[in-house]
């Protein structure tokens, strides 16, 4: 008569699987909240850092699509012996005629003059304030906004009058028109100041005088340093490849032509590059936290010989205590990882709201924070859980 057959093992289900792969983060709460805090870390950093390159690139991007790439600007360059040179004192005539052009205007330089509170103040100390003439029609152009008082007019552009840009008021301690500045040696009336201007941020750190009055008071020779033009989105390119020869035909080649937008274009791929850098420091927090969760497993399996032991000589199979201890070190693993999804979020939209930013917050970088964190803790409990497995119930129960 044949022995009977050894019963089947019986299958692990879900509910169980869970309960018994959590027993032992419920024996050492510390241990296991010190080892999910390794992964919360790791996953926070890179939601943060995700979330919050998101928001800063749609905030830049918006602000590109709101000022235009459309602006294209005419400077002089340097002639084949190094010197600088000049532009036509007609350049901005000359630059108008181009049929797509909508509108043109210019800054001049005005060498020499300095800008102070007042004239008690040293010549050498006008922290890098320039003096530049301008074009009545400047801030249309370049798309700047007056913070307070008014822009210069064909009135006042004739008369010591200066609008300061944002810098320019802050280094001078000027929050609003209405005082006096010393300028190349006489008394000008603020009559305006400026928000930042964001494709042209020279204005900024400038004092603007009138066209006229840089010519009469100032000594100004009338050469712009600085031409601004606009056309439409679909003329950029068409323009911009005449733009030299059309301002100055003489020497097209001593003529520098570019786009300022191209410079915000650069600094979102600045952003992208150190996006990618931080990504790496937390992805770098994130092993550190997953060799955490390997140690704890490895340490758990040790403690845990006996319980292994038991229950492989009541019938548990080795791929029962494979998928117990896998299951643990999932659950510390995603426990670490849903904290850290909680956490980045909150700082990317705290972050966000501090710098007036909508927040951006795909649902894949939630999602793939916690898948992150799972696949973590599958590769740092395999090998603990694979040990474990490997016990025979003899080898287990000797320790006890």
């Amino acid at each position: 008569m044949s022995p009977a057959p050894l019963p089947r093992t019986p299958r692990l289900l879900p509910a169980d699987l869970a309960r018994v792969g959590l027993a032992g983060m419920r024996s050492r709460p510390t241990r296991a909240i010190l080892s999910a805090l390794g992964i919360a870390i790791g996953i926070a950093a890179m939601v943060a850092v995700l979330g919050i390159s998101n928001a800063s690139s749609a905030d830049l991007t918006n602000k590109i699509s709101r000022l235009g790439t459309n602006l294209l600007t005419v400077s002089p360059g340097r002639d084949l012996f190094g010197d600088s040179t000049q532009l036509p004192v007609d350049a901005i005539g000359m630059v108008r005629r181009i049929g797509p052009v909508q509108s043109a205007t210019a800054t001049g330089s005005v060498p020499g003059a300095t800008v102070r509170r007042n004239d008690r103040i040293d010549p050498l100390a006008s922290g890098g304030i320039a003096v530049v003439a301008a074009r009545t029609d400047l801030l249309g152009t370049i798309g700047g906004t007056v913070h307070s008082g008014v822009f210069l007019n064909a009135a006042t552009s004739r008369y010591p009058a200066v609008v300061l840009g944002s810098v320019a008021a802050s280094r001078l301690g000027i929050d609003r028109p209405g005082g006096q500045v010393y300028l190349a040696n006489r008394w000008f009336t603020v009559i305006g100041l400026l928000d930042p201007v964001a494709l042209a941020p020279e204005v900024d750190r400038a004092a603007l005088v009138g066209w006229e009055a840089a010519g009469s008071l100032l000594g100004f020779d009338g050469h712009p340093t600085t031409v601004y033009e606009r056309s439409p989105d679909e003329s950029v390119e068409a323009v911009r490849s005449v733009l030299a020869a059309t301002a100055d035909p003489q020497n097209p080649q001593n003529v520098q032509v570019s786009r300022p937008s191209d410079a915000l274009q650069a600094q979102l791929a600045a952003k992208s590059a150190f996006t990618s850098l931080f990504l790496g420091l937390g992805a770098v927090a994130l092993l550190v936290g997953g060799v955490g969760v390997a140690n704890t497993m490895v340490i758990s399996v040790l403690e845990r010989r006996p319980e292994i032991g038991l229950r492989r000589s009541l019938g548990a199979a080795r791929g029962q205590i494979r998928l117990q201890f896998l299951a643990e070190s999932v659950a510390l693993s995603g426990l670490g990882g849903a904290v850290g999804v909680v956490l980045g979020a909150a700082i990317t939209a705290g972050w966000a709201a501090y710098q007036g930013w909508h927040v951006v917050m795909p649902v894949t970088v939630l999602l793939g924070g916690v898948a992150a964190a799972a696949a973590i803790g599958t590769a740092a409990g395999l090998y603990p859980a694979t040990r474990a497995a490997r016990l025979t119930p003899t080898q287990a129960l000797s320790t006890v």
